[in-house]
């Protein structure tokens, strides 16, 4: 397995293409495991306070 310095010197070697093209993958698996993780925690349910508290302020008249 590389090493972190590995990984960053063979970046700094890309080409501005090649380095375009690692950003958008890069940016995707992120979004990927962001979501992995929002699922997560709502199926564990600790999003469930926040989203309570969301529905009382709607039913107050607090949203615009």
């Amino acid at each position: 397995m590389l090493t972190l310095e590995q990984i960053e010197s063979a970046i700094l070697q890309l080409s501005p293409d090649e380095y375009k093209k690692l950003i958008e993958w890069f940016a995707d698996l992120d979004y990927q495991r962001w979501d992995k993780q929002l699922e997560k925690d709502i199926a564990d349910g600790k999003l469930e306070a926040l989203a309570q508290e969301a529905i009382a302020e709607f039913k107050a008249g607090h949203c615009r």
